[in-house]
């Protein structure tokens, strides 16, 4: 398991349950509602009293800073099942909708949710928007706030880039894509002419190749 070599910055929050009781096989991204620095959020999440954290934070400039180590559950996304499952990240945005990051911001995260991935071993991201398959990992392994609150958390802006996000991590991880081709079990031949004088299917040979097409004159 181990944590990310990206951080950038530790402070340790309180707010968490030590050990997680499930294998990581989650990732859950939140939007912070404010540019704010890791040092800042690291602030934010030090009071007992806040009863909130992210496992990692991720700041308007990309620095990835880190409040609850990978082996424990962070207090994040209102559900005890989810964060003892997830790897929680906070990111920092705007204040208002639709909550943009900045560029800098989502490169790092899309970084740090690849290394996540590789160490945890997560083999494929999957994403479908679909509230009904929380827990089905083998469908979907992404969650948001939002499913389990009251909440605008992600904030669309990175809920809309939640698929290009696991586009881009299973890029990086080599994961198989269902794009492979079916294989090709049947092939079709289309033929333009047979003809009893070999000159006539040469002149016929002369305009299929003209218009642009493969062909040959086979003896039948």
């Amino acid at each position: 398991m181990g944590n990310s070599s990206l951080v950038a910055y530790t402070k340790i929050s309180p707010n968490k349950t030590s050990p997680r009781n499930h294998v990581i096989d989650t990732i859950t991204i939140h939007c912070v509602v404010g540019q704010v620095t890791a040092e800042t959020l690291g602030q934010i999440f030090a009071p007992a009293s806040r009863q909130a954290a992210s496992n990692y934070g991720v700041d308007r400039d990309g620095r990835i800073g880190m409040y609850v180590e990978e082996k424990d559950r962070s207090w994040c996304t209102s559900s005890s099942t989810n964060d003892n499952r997830a790897i929680t990240i906070e990111v920092a945005s705007d204040t208002t909708h639709p909550y943009t990051v900045t560029d800098k911001a989502y490169a790092a995260l899309v970084d740090l949710v690849t290394d996540i991935c590789k160490r945890n071993g997560i083999k494929k991201l999957m994403w479908q928007a679909d509230k009904s398959l929380i827990g089905q990992v083998n469908k979907q392994n992404m969650t948001v706030h939002r499913w389990f609150a009251n909440k605008a958390c992600p904030g669309d802006y990175l809920f809309e880039r939640y698929g290009a996000i696991a586009d881009e991590v299973n890029r990086r991880l080599g994961a198989v894509l269902d794009e492979t081709p079916a294989p090709i079990d049947i092939l079709y031949r289309v033929q333009v002419g047979a003809f009893s004088k070999k000159e006539n299917a040469e002149v016929m040979l002369a305009k299929v190749k003209t218009a642009g097409f493969p062909a040959f004159i086979t003896k039948a």
